[in-house]
């Protein structure tokens, strides 16, 4: 399976892959593949990287990523911690629809399937009500053998086209080729900026890490995630406000602000409005009465 910094072996005489991880934290660089792959989040947060946009993850929920989609489960910085106790748990099923499955999606009894994920390649997020029968499908699978096991995924692709009301992951496509090295070095970018958006990030200092020139990385950045420097590093930083100021962890706007690099309250603001819809103090108070109401509290 071709990915850009990473390979996930393909165990022999098997056309569906399960992979069951439980470590401190999750893989922490951009990469892709192949395969489609189905992530069902056992234990663990932070954020979820797809393609050129950014989703807080947490435990219970299920993801599916199209294939060749760049992607990175990043946990949360705490994960990371010297003295962390944390750990991450997550299981996921790849499949390659164009690989050794191919016959199997051609045939016309799969049209539906194979035109679904055609549609999909931008991926997206398992709806809330239905996560236990997912991942009540991915568990299946994982201690099935043989026909049964293929019976099974059968049976979740099949119910994963009925699904409604679901949204993509990210705002393009990704299905065109990219060379090793392009690969790598939109992941260093990527990757660079994610570990510090909380800093004063220059375009001088993220372009070196491409080995350009700040004119030729903006049209480079541009070309790859459809979005300009600004504009991801803005998204990547309110992304990691909306944790914040959900989770309580800092004392007042103004340190989320700072703590996710922002340089003034004004900025941190106006920012957060365009790409949220809501102001940040409204983002909280639609949060907390979400959380009432999906808790029975009047």
């Amino acid at each position: 399976m071709k990915v850009l910094p990473f390979t996930i072996p393909v165990p022999h005489g098997k056309t569906i892959i399960v992979q069951e991880e439980i470590m401190s934290h999750f893989y922490p660089h951009l990469h892709r593949h192949a395969e489609v792959q189905i992530t069902w989040i056992k234990r663990g947060e932070g954020t979820l990287l797809a393609g050129n946009s950014m989703h807080a993850f947490k435990a219970g929920e299920v993801y599916v990523l199209g294939a060749n989609l760049p992607h990175l489960f990043k946990s949360n910085p705490e994960y990371f911690d010297d003295d962390s106790t944390l750990v991450i748990e997550a299981l996921t099923v790849f499949f390659d629809p164009v690989g050794k499955l191919a016959a199997m999606f051609n045939l016309p009894e799969m049209e539906a399937v194979r035109s679904f994920f055609e549609q999909w390649q931008t991926g997206f997020k398992i709806p809330m009500q239905m996560r236990s029968v997912f991942s009540g499908f991915i568990d299946r699978i994982q201690h099935s053998r043989g026909a049964l096991q293929m019976s099974v995924f059968i049976e979740m692709l099949n119910a994963m086209c009925g699904l409604t009301d679901i949204q993509p992951l990210s705002a393009g496509s990704y299905t065109h080729s990219m060379t090793d090295p392009e690969g790598m070095r939109i992941a260093s970018v990527y990757n660079y900026i994610m570990h510090n958006y909380g800093s004063a990030l220059t375009l001088e200092e993220v372009a070196r890490q491409a080995h350009l020139t700040p004119n030729a990385f903006c049209r480079y950045f541009k070309k790859h995630t459809r979005l300009t420097f600004t504009a991801f590093v803005n998204k990547v930083r309110v992304n990691q406000a909306c944790k914040l100021l959900v989770n309580g962890n800092l004392n007042n706007i103004a340190d989320v602000a700072y703590n996710c690099g922002f340089s003034s309250i004004t900025n941190f603001n106006y920012t957060f409005k365009n790409i949220t819809g809501k102001a940040p103090r409204d983002y909280v108070n639609d949060y907390v009465g979400t959380v009432k109401i999906k808790g029975g509290i009047n």
